[in-house]
């Protein structure tokens, strides 16, 4: 080679050049693609801001072609398109003893229940209720075969001139509005049992005050159906007890004493009115009203 062309010729780094943007690791070579998942940065020292470059997003054929998708939307109008299927129970028309139970129920809560009628809502707790429930259980009243039963076989004694045991009497729950009456006034019913849940309630509004009067013990409880079921009846408004055994003549007077003082010897709530109770949308107005009042008053 000759001297002007040696001088031409550009001198060689020694070694390999850093490349733009990468720091150089030992035994690695430069990281592909790390320099677009960091983006670019604009701007030097504390201005230096890194902006991230937003993937493209191809755009769907449907929507490159809109012209060929018309909306129509479907009416719900009568006679149109199918409605869907809501839940419809607010609209639900409820049969007519279910419409006047409830009314009844709100009525007695938002009117004012005269104290003979509100005494009858004051019912036995569940623990005491279900004790005089299970020893009623034991004198259930004989079903029609039993019955008939007993009276072919007494009038076959009779027929042969046997006489009857008096004692051989069975004992059992005494039921009917008439006869229990009866019983109360000749004070031979040892324990009355009334449904809170008579209607009409004028029935035996007035034997909770017979009770008190002929000395009488009585309780109050919840469900005439329940009543009925133990003298094998629908409903029944009242039941008593004449004669128990002897090995229930100790739970019938600890349960008489517990009783007697919330029934017979309370006069406080005897004379006590019900009902009266608002709504929400009553009190959200009564305090309305007062909170205007308060307002509405001079400052002293």
């Amino acid at each position: 080679m000759s001297p002007a062309k040696k001088a031409a010729a550009p001198k060689k780094p020694q070694g390999k050049a850093p490349q733009k943007g990468k720091t150089q690791q030992k035994g690695k070579g430069p990281q592909k693609g790390k320099s677009q998942q960091k983006g670019k940065v604009i701007g030097k020292g504390k201005n230096a801001k890194k902006v991230v470059a937003k993937p493209i997003k191809k755009k769907s054929w449907k929507s490159l072609h809109k012209h060929l998708f018309s909306k129509t939307p479907r009416n719900f109008g009568i006679g149109r398109a199918i409605a869907p299927k809501r839940d419809l129970t607010h609209f639900t028309k409820w049969p007519r003893y279910v419409r006047l139970q409830r009314q009844r129920a709100i009525l007695k809560l938002r009117l004012k229940v005269p104290p003979a009628i509100n005494h009858l809502a004051k019912t036995l707790d569940r623990n005491p209720a279900s004790t005089l429930f299970r020893l009623l259980s034991h004198y259930r009243p004989e079903s029609v075969d039993e019955k008939k039963a007993r009276l072919m076989k007494q009038a076959k004694a009779e027929a042969k001139g046997a006489e009857l045991d008096p004692a051989k009497k069975p004992k059992i729950l005494k039921f009917g509005l008439n006869h229990i009456t009866d019983l109360v006034e000749s004070k031979k019913a040892k324990l009355v049992v009334i449904a809170h849940d008579v209607d009409p309630v004028e029935l035996v509004v007035w034997l909770p005050a017979l009770c008190r009067q002929m000395d009488v013990p009585y309780v109050i409880v919840k469900g005439k159906a329940r009543l009925g079921r133990l003298v094998h009846l629908k409903t029944c408004s009242v039941v008593a007890l004449t004669d128990v055994k002897k090995e229930h003549v100790a739970e019938l007077e600890q349960f008489v004493a517990n009783s007697r003082p919330l029934y017979n010897d309370s006069s406080a709530d005897r004379k006590k009115w019900g009902g009266g109770i608002l709504g929400p949308k009553a009190l959200a107005e009564r305090k309305r009203k007062e909170k205007a009042k308060a307002q509405a008053k001079p400052t002293a």
